[in-house]
């Protein structure tokens, strides 16, 4: 049985013109690779262009009918805002380290939030249940989550074509929270590189503050995992061209055209991260210190495929290499030879092929790229004498082709010997450079690729297991409430009631969770009893209203009984000449961790580090948690890290202490602990029949049962209000 994908991409496919034919391109070639079937693949996108609405309906028929496709109608307005605007004049700028070129506009947002929706309603609607949905590139990252929350039920995978930048660069963009949220609603995201995917969980962890692992992300809505899936070429249909009369008749006109001139070819779009003036920069630098005799065996051809010619900068590029390529040639040029060959244009597939054959040097020196078919092309297509690939240290693919000669492209002058180098390399060490990485080109095709994902997104668990554990619990309590028996909730606040914010302070209980918790003060019937870390005045700040409630502070050590009385001390009793010392250790901390600070408490001392940088601050934690762990070895002192804290308390003082105090105070029949933290286990610790423990978010626990938010537990503990009311 085949397993059913829908593919999204921003275009199709085809290009609809006067006839419709198939379009080229290394997404197109992963996917023909791939067994058919064994895939039922239907293609989501873009036809291109501006389709009138009459014209519509027929051609959407004939897309579905003869290429398995559907097509998505985009206006001209939205084409331009979307496509050229958001994605290309605004996006691609910083996925590829180029801030300088960035440009927004507002509406260019709105429209790219329009279109992507669009691209969700047309999944959500097309979709089978058991279907699996590969989104891809910078075109559509909003699209997995707005899918997911149209069809929870699918299973969708992103992929990124271009690179994903560092942190610092990533964060210039003014909607990059919403960039990243779309992207998590995946279950896998992919990129070409380790390094890109380690530079997009840096951005989550630090725009979101939601931390992860090497490979995966949970968040509010579930996890989101991460792979790295370095993309190949049709090897197997460069390989087979090479065995056509097309091809070797191209091959002897090229050699006729160009006799014995020594070719170094140099293939990319006219685009700006693909590095053409600095190539040229490189280019002049030799013919400038080469002999004439010399200058006139070399031909360099350009061939500079066109690419998003409705953008300025992309006419000002071409405008600046066509230029510098004519200066070139009026400077160089002998009565034999002119040193540059350009070509602004598209080739066919055989000559490509016969380009890439003959030529024994490939210039390929993008300033970044997200991998770089053209290299794996060019090695494809190596035989007898094979030439020699110079590789940009920014392409994705220098990582796999490391037996190419690698160099920097801002280097004009290492750039410029690496020319150097390949030209003189002997027969010998070119054939076994190539041949160690023909080996890989041809093994790890796109093919390979495309099944590689496939098969990792389709067994994925689905992000659904964390979100429907509490049933069995909730059933517990309504059960216990309607038979007229007693129930008792403990009530974690920071992390289980509330979310987290950045800065304790800005906790305070939101509209929601006040009608929440008004609702449970009027059910004396039912016994709340919030639990917390925070200080006794904190607790009366936030829910010191409600009178029917018991509070716990400071994990125990303090309690306030229903009715807004004194608060009672727990702790009296207990020793806290120890604060003075410790207090020294953690000011220590803090003032070397931007962004952390010391907290006192009566019964504890607590440093903060959620304002610090994420990897330094958990660095720096275990740095504090072993200096602690020397330093109080003896001393009846428990040294917890919680989330974004580490915090040292008596051994007398702990949650579990107090909520087994007051259940042999007042009995219950059924009663729920919720908490979300270290600081939380000792009350999921307790070994009673009519303890109900629940785990709020990620992470290893005690508890028997688990919710991913605290949105998750209002709705539960509001479902449980309407079931007994």
């Amino acid at each position: 049985m085949s397993i059913s994908i829908i593919n999204v991409s921003n275009r199709l496919p085809i290009t609809v013109g006067e006839t419709i034919h198939k379009s080229s391109g290394g997404l197109v070639a992963a996917l023909e690779a791939i067994d058919r079937s064994a895939y039922d693949i239907h293609w989501l996108g873009w036809p291109g262009g501006v389709i009138p609405e009459a014209e519509q309906p027929a051609l959407t028929q004939k897309l579905q009918d003869e290429f398995g496709c559907t097509p998505i109608y985009l206006s001209e307005e939205e084409t331009a805002a979307h496509y050229d605007g958001f994605s290309n004049s605004s996006l691609w700028s910083l996925l590829h380290y180029m801030p300088s070129r960035f440009r927004y506009d507002a509406p260019w947002w709105d429209a790219y939030q329009t279109v992507n929706h669009r691209f969700a309603d047309a999944i959500a609607e097309r979709a089978k249940p058991d279907s699996l949905v590969w989104v891809h590139d910078y075109h559509l990252m909003l699209l997995p989550r707005l899918l997911k929350e149209r069809r929870p039920d699918l299973r969708v995978g992103f992929f990124l074509h271009t690179p994903f930048p560092s942190y610092e660069v990533f964060r210039c963009h003014p909607n990059r929270e919403d960039l990243l949220l779309g992207m998590l609603g995946s279950d896998l995201v992919g990129f070409h590189t380790f390094g890109y995917l380690r530079h997009f969980r840096s951005a989550v962890m630090r725009v979101l503050g939601v931390d992860g692992d090497i490979s995966e992300i949970r968040h509010s809505t579930g996890r989101t995992q991460m792979g790295v899936f370095p993309i190949g070429i049709n090897a197997a249909a460069f390989r087979a061209e090479l065995e056509t009369p097309e091809f070797a008749q191209q091959l002897q006109q090229f050699r006729e055209t160009f006799g014995q001139k020594r070719i170094v070819l140099s293939v990319e779009r006219l685009d700006y991260t693909k590095g053409l003036p600095q190539r040229l920069d490189a280019i002049e630098h030799y013919l400038s210190r080469t002999d004439e005799a010399t200058r006139d065996a070399i031909k360099f051809i350009f061939v500079s495929v066109p690419s998003r010619e409705n953008v300025a900068e992309y006419q000002s590029l071409r405008d600046e290499v066509e230029h510098r390529v004519g200066r070139l040639n009026g400077q160089f040029t002998t009565l034999v030879n002119s040193p540059i060959h350009f070509i602004h244009g598209s080739v066919k597939f055989s000559e490509l092929c016969a380009l890439y054959a003959m030529a024994e040097v490939a210039l390929v020196t993008p300033m970044v790229d997200g991998m770089n078919l053209v290299a794996k092309e060019y090695v494809a297509c190596q035989r007898q004498n094979p030439g020699v690939l110079v590789l940009s240290e920014f392409a994705g693919a220098a990582q796999e082709l490391f037996n190419a000669i690698i160099v920097n492209p801002y280097n004009i002058e290492q750039v410029t010997a690496a020319l150097e180098q390949a030209l003189t390399m002997s027969p010998a060490e070119r054939a076994e450079r190539m041949n160690a990485m023909l080996g890989r080109v041809l093994d790890m095709d796109a093919g390979r690729w495309a099944r590689h994902f496939i098969d990792a997104l389709a067994h994925r668990p689905p992000i659904e297991v964390l979100r429907h554990q509490a049933d069995e619990p909730l059933q517990m309590l309504i059960d216990t409430a309607q038979a007229g028996k007693r129930v008792a909730l403990f009530l974690d606040y920071d992390g289980s009631l509330r979310e987290i914010e950045p800065s304790p302070e800005l906790a305070t209980p939101h509209e929601s969770l006040l009608k929440l918790l008004e609702s449970l003060d009027r059910r004396h019937g039912i016994r709340t009893v919030i639990i917390s870390g925070r200080k006794a005045a904190d607790l009366e700040a936030f829910v010191g209203r409600f009178t029917h409630f018991t509070l716990v502070a400071e994990h125990g050590s303090r309690l306030r009984r229903p009715g807004g009385g004194e608060w009672e001390d727990r702790a009296a009793a207990l020793d806290f000449s120890w604060k003075p010392e410790v207090a020294k250790i953690l000011k220590m901390h803090a003032a070397f961790t931007p962004g952390s600070f010391v907290e006192e408490k009566r019964t504890s001392l607590v440093w903060h580090y959620r304002q610090a940088d994420p990897e330094f601050g958990e660095w720096k934690a275990r740095q504090l948690l072993s200096d602690l762990s020397n330093a109080l070895a003896n001393e009846p002192l428990r040294v917890r890290q919680g989330k974004k804290i580490v915090e040292i308390t008596p051994l007398q003082i702990d949650k579990g202490g107090a909520v087994a105090q007051l259940l042999s105070e007042q009995s219950a029949d059924a009663a729920l602990v919720a908490g979300d933290d270290a600081t939380d286990e000792h009350m999921f610790a307790i070994t009673r029949p009519e303890l109900i423990s629940i785990k709020i978010g990620p992470g290893d626990s005690r508890a028997r049962y688990r919710l991913a938010t605290p949105a998750r537990l209002r709705e539960m503990l509001r479902t449980f209000l309407r079931n007994t009311d």
